[in-house]
């Protein structure tokens, strides 16, 4: 695993990966994800040998109206169960969108307590480059043992969040676009951002070949946006994926107290104005 990171767990090399690869407590999760589910198909064609495929959008989250949520935990450690996780696993996970998916995926996982997961660096596209062996084996694992043990303090909803809003306890960080930060895009009944709030968008979160950027490059990305140390720091975007990325590249750089708003943008924007402000 990189090491120049503060806290470089979160964070598997395709190397490293490989050298335990047939490890018995080793369980890999394709996430690659595609709205038409064709992220299925691509599991299909080829995947790194005895991973098992989740769908982040029909597994791990819950539909609120029009916004998702963390699944509660029943349906959420039958998933992880069918994926073959223990709860002595160590979980690896990828996907081929910069990490976006595999990093809401590792925010899942760690929002339940799980704390032996990381994330592929690179995700697929680095494994095929690395020459790492491949499989089109769809044969099903054998049923894991997921015990959830939910920390909510890593888990904001949408009133907890109407109350930490002005209240200086909390750094707001948007993950979405600038035109959608400032209002000058994005859909629904309200175009803004929660105020308060700084952008650091999930774009700029992307090195070389869709790997994690260097630490000191990653450090500056988020001091130019205004985010330091120190005050506990709630990020989210539209639908918590951008925005799970954004906690996992906290979490590289040793930040503590970081939360994500679960319900995102999507929900906010539907709430009135007067009890969940919007600004641009």
């Amino acid at each position: 695993m990189p090491s120049s990171f503060a806290r470089p767990d979160p964070l598997a090399s395709a190397g490293w990966l490989a050298e335990r690869l047939a490890g018995p407590d080793v369980r890999v999760l394709d996430c690659r994800w595609r709205v038409d589910g064709a992220g299925r198909q691509l599991y299909a064609a080829g995947h790194v040998p005895g991973a098992a495929y989740v769908d982040w959008a029909a597994e791990l989250v819950e539909p609120t109206g029009t916004a998702f949520r963390l699944a509660d935990p029943e349906p959420f450690s039958a998933a992880m169960a069918r994926a073959g996780v223990n709860d002595g696993s160590t979980v690896v996970i990828y996907d081929d969108s910069q990490s976006q998916y595999a990093a809401r995926a590792w925010w899942s996982l760690r929002a339940y307590g799980f704390q032996a997961v990381c994330v592929l660096d690179g995700g697929w596209p680095a494994w095929v480059e690395y020459g790492g062996p491949t499989s089109a084996d769809s044969t099903p694992l054998a049923a894991g043992s997921f015990t959830p043990r939910l920390d909510g303090r890593g888990v904001v909803t949408t009133d907890e969040m109407a109350g930490l809003v002005g209240s200086g306890a909390v750094l707001i960080v948007d993950a979405r676009t600038p035109p959608e930060f400032l209002g000058q895009g994005g859909q629904g009944p309200r175009r803004g951002h929660i105020p308060g709030a700084v952008n650091v968008p999930a774009a700029l979160l992307a090195g070389d070949g869709g790997r994690f950027p260097a630490p000191a490059e990653l450090a500056r990305i988020l001091a130019e946006r205004g985010v330091s140390r120190g005050p506990r720091i709630v990020v989210y975007d539209a639908s918590g994926v951008g925005a799970a990325k954004l906690c996992l590249c906290l979490e590289l750089l040793g930040f503590d107290d970081v939360a994500l708003y679960d319900p995102g943008w999507l929900d906010w924007m539907t709430r009135p104005q007067e009890s969940h402000p919007v600004e641009a």
